[in-house]
C-alpha cells in the first residue's frame, strides 16, 4: 500500500557492534521506498530478545508504524532468537504469511526450510520476520512474494480497520480472483486475515491485551501451617516474559507543570516544548573584544562601554564598543574584533593621576562583515521545536514545563526476625538476637540515587492486621510499592495472600525463573479514588542479593515507565562483556554479579565471588550484572575465561 509506513529492524550481533556491515535493513529500505512505502525507522539491535521485543512493542505504541519487518535471527543458530522474541506478542497469527515466505525461499534453495518466519498482527500494526543475510537477494525475494498481487497491502488495510474493498477493486483490475460479497466463511484468505466478503468484520479499535487471571492462587493465612501448599501455585515465567507483563500493566503517571529548577532533572517532557523567543534575543559576541563597523580602518578609536553608551544607540565616528563573550552588541556594527587585534593606546586617570580604564585603542587589522558575531535566533529561533514529547531532562534552565510525574516509592520490609539499622534493639528470646534489615537502607539509597522520592514504611511484623494496614498506607501516599521478604512458601509469607485476598490486587506473577530471585512477585492493586487508578507493587526476596538483582532488573524500568520514559530506554543500558573467570551455568538464567572494565579490546567482566542469593557482599564493587544463559540438558556446564555473553550496567564504567 502505498504511503504505508514501515519501520525495519535488523536483528543481528555483528552489525549492532558495526552498522556498516548490515546489508539487509538498507536493502529492504531501499526496495520499499521504490514501492511508495514510508520508512520511518530502520534500527539495529542484538540478538538479544527482550531488546527485539522493546523496540517493536514501542513501535506498536506510537501508533503510526503500519508494517515492522524484523530481518536476521530466524534460523536454528544459538543466537537466533527473533521468533522467541516476537511470536508471544502476537495477537493474531498469519501462517498464510508465513507458509508464502517459505514457499518464496524454497524456490531458490532446500536451505530455506531452516528458517523459522513469523507473521501477526499486534493491535494495528502488522509484522513480519524475514531472514537475515549477507546476500541481500534473500530478503528482496521474500519481499517480492509479499508485494505480489498486492498481498501485504491487502494486510495492512484490514489491520488498519479498512475495508479491503480498495484493494478488491485493484486486483479484479488487475485479473486477480477475489472471493465474492457472497463468499462464505470458507472462503478465508490464506495471508492469515478475514476475506470473506459480507463476512469482512475486523473488529478493529479493541484492546487484545492477553487475558489476565482472576482466581485467587494464595493460602489461605487463616488456615493451619499444615493445610498450607507445598508448591507454589503461581507459573515459573522466564524474565522476558515477566519484564514484558511490567511494560504491559505499567501506565505513565499524569503529567503536572513544574517549574525549571535542578529538581527537573530526571522527568519527562510530557508535551513538545517550542521556544518563546530568540537565543541570542539579539545579536551578541563570541569573543571578548571590541565592536565596530566593518569599514573602521585600522587606527585610534576611543572606548565605550554600557556604563557610557547606551545599547541602542548607533556609536559615534572614531570610537569602539567593549563586549564580553555572549554580551549583547550596540545598533549599527557589524563586526567585533578580538582582543587579541588590538593595542592598547591610552588610559583614563584619577585626579591623583592613577590609571584606572581604557581611553583609546589601537586597532591592527580590518574585520570583515559578521566576524565574530552571533545574529538573533542563531542558536534558537522563536516557535522552534527544542525538546520533543518523552525527552529525558538532564539539565535544567528556563519557564516552567509540563512534564510527567516522578513515581513515589514506598518501601518496606517484612518479617518479625528482623532488626531495623537505625534501632538496633535485640529480639527477646532464646539467645539469637535477629537478623539485620540490610535490605531496604539499600534499597533506599540506590532509589534516592536515581532521583526518586521514597517514603519508608519500616519493617512489617508477620501478621496479616500488619500487612494490610502498612500496605493501604502505602497505596495511599504512594505510587508504587516496594516490598522485600514474605513471598516465598513460609506460613509467615503473607504478602500474596494480602494482595489478592484482602486488597483485591492481581498478581501478575509469582515466580520467575531466573537466579537470583526466583520468588519476584509483580502485582498491581486498584485504588479507585486514590493517587491513581491502580498501584503496581513488587515483592521481591528477602534475600538481600536477590532484592538488589531484582531491583535493577525489574524495579528500575517500572519506574521509568512510570515516569514516562521511551519503553526502549527503560531498561538499563547493556554491553557484550568477556569473561576473565570460569563461570557455572544453573538450571535458570542468572545475573553474575560482576565489575565491568573497559579495555583496548573491548569490556571484560570480572567475578565478585562467590554468588549466594543471601550474600550481599556479591554486590560490593559490582558495576555490572552478567546475563548467564540456563544450562541445557546437552550443552556446557559453564562459560570458559574469554566467552562474550550480555551484561547489564548497573553502576558507572570503570576503566582497566
Amino acid at each position: 500500500m502505498p504511503g504505508a509506513r514501515v519501520a525495519i529492524l535488523t536483528v543481528s550481533d555483528t552489525a549492532a557492534a558495526d552498522a556498516s556491515v548490515d546489508r539487509s535493513g538498507p536493502t529492504i529500505q531501499s526496495v520499499l521506498t521504490q514501492a511508495g512505502y514510508v520508512c520511518r525507522h530502520l534500527v539495529i539491535v542484538p540478538d538479544d530478545e527482550i531488546r527485539i521485543r522493546t523496540v517493536v512493542l514501542a513501535w506498536c505504541d506510537q501508533g503510526d508504524i503500519d508494517w515492522i519487518i524484523t530481518t536476521g535471527g530466524t534460523g536454528f543458530g544459538v543466537r537466533d532468537r527473533t521468533p522467541e522474541a516476537i511470536k508471544p506478542l502476537l495477537e493474531r497469527e498469519a501462517p498464510g504469511l508465513v507458509h508464502l515466505l517459505l514457499s518464496a525461499s524454497l524456490q531458490s534453495t532446500p536451505l530455506a526450510a531452516l528458517s523459522r518466519p513469523v507473521a501477526g498482527t499486534i493491535r494495528h500494526t502488522l509484522i513480519i520476520t524475514l531472514p537475515g543475510s549477507h546476500r541481500p537477494v534473500t530478503p528482496c525475494r521474500n519481499l517480492a512474494a509479499l508485494l505480489n498481487a498486492g498481498v501485504v497491502n491487502h494486510a495492512i488495510e484490514l489491520v488498519r480497520g479498512g475495508s479491503g474493498g480498495a484493494v478488491h477493486a485493484q486486483l479484479s483490475a488487475e485479473g486477480v480472483r477475489v472471493p465474492s460479497v457472497a463468499g462464505s466463511a470458507a472462503s478465508a484468505s490464506t495471508s492469515g486475515f478475514e476475506d470473506a466478503g459480507a463476512h469482512h468484520h475486523h473488529h478493529h479499535g479493541h484492546d487484545h491485551a492477553p487475558p489476565q487471571p482472576r482466581s485467587v492462587l494464595s493460602h489461605d493465612p487463616g488456615l493451619p501451617a499444615h493445610t498450607r501448599q507445598r508448591e507454589s501455585p503461581y507459573p515459573l515465567v522466564s524474565v522476558a516474559e515477566a519484564y514484558l507483563t511490567i511494560l504491559r500493566e505499567i501506565q505513565p503517571l499524569p503529567a503536572h507543570e513544574q517549574p525549571v529548577t535542578p529538581r527537573l532533572r530526571g522527568h519527562v517532557i510530557a508535551e513538545d516544548v517550542y521556544a518563546p523567543q530568540n537565543v541570542p534575543a539579539t545579536p551578541s559576541t563570541n569573543v571578548d573584544g571590541y565592536a565596530l563597523c566593518s569599514t573602521d580602518l585600522p587606527g585610534i578609536y576611543k572606548v565605550l562601554s554600557s556604563r557610557t553608551h547606551p545599547l541602542a544607540a548607533p556609536l559615534p565616528p572614531g570610537t569602539v564598543y567593549r563586549v564580553n563573550t555572549g554580551g549583547p552588541l550596540p545598533a549599527g556594527v557589524d563586526a567585533v574584533i578580538m582582543v587579541e587585534d588590538t593595542r592598547l593606546h591610552s588610559t583614563q586617570r584619577t585626579p591623583s593621576g592613577e590609571e584606572y580604564e581604557e581611553n583609546e585603542i589601537e586597532t591592527l587589522v580590518q574585520v570583515p562583515p559578521g566576524e565574530d558575531v552571533r545574529d538573533a535566533g542563531s542558536d534558537v529561533r522563536r516557535g522552534e521545536l527544542v525538546l520533543e514529547r518523552g525527552t529525558v531532562v538532564n539539565g535544567a534552565g528556563g519557564e516552567d514545563v509540563n512534564v510527567i510525574r516522578k513515581p513515589v516509592v514506598a518501601l518496606l520490609s517484612t518479617g518479625n526476625e528482623l532488626l531495623d539499622m537505625q534501632a538496633p534493639h535485640p529480639l527477646p528470646g532464646d539467645g539469637w538476637g535477629g537478623r539485620w534489615d540490610t535490605n531496604r537502607p539499600s534499597l533506599r539509597a540506590a532509589i534516592e540515587g536515581l532521583g526518586y522520592e521514597v517514603i519508608d514504611l519500616g519493617i512489617v511484623p508477620d501478621s496479616l492486621e500488619a500487612h494490610v494496614a502498612v500496605l493501604t498506607r502505602g497505596l495511599e501516599s504512594a505510587d508504587l510499592l516496594l516490598t522485600t521478604g514474605g513471598t516465598s512458601m513460609g506460613v509467615g509469607d503473607l504478602l500474596k495472600p494480602v494482595i489478592e485476598r484482602h486488597l483485591n490486587g492481581t498478581v501478575h506473577f509469582g515466580r520467575v525463573k531466573v537466579k537470583p530471585g526466583k520468588p519476584t512477585t509483580f502485582a498491581t492493586i486498584p485504588t479507585p479514588g486514590g493517587r491513581n487508578e491502580r498501584v503496581p507493587i513488587f515483592a521481591l526476596p528477602g534475600n538481600p542479593a536477590s532484592a538488589l538483582v531484582m531491583f535493577h532488573v525489574f524495579v528500575i524500568p517500572a519506574l521509568r515507565k512510570l515516569g514516562g520514559w521511551p519503553e526502549p530506554r527503560c531498561r538499563l543500558p547493556s554491553v557484550r562483556v568477556q569473561i576473565q573467570e570460569t563461570m557455572r551455568l544453573d538450571p535458570r538464567p542468572e545475573y553474575h554479579r560482576a565489575i565491568i572494565r573497559a579495555s583496548v579490546s573491548g569490556f571484560k567482566a570480572y567475578s565478585t565471588g562467590g554468588q549466594r542469593s543471601s550474600r550481599v557482599a556479591s554486590l560490593k564493587g559490582a558495576n555490572g550484572l552478567v546475563a548467564l544463559p540456563a544450562r541445557g540438558e546437552k550443552g556446557p556446564s559453564r562459560l570458559e575465561i574469554g566467552d562474550v555473553v550480555e551484561a547489564i550496567m548497573i553502576g558507572e564504567m570503570q576503566m582497566e
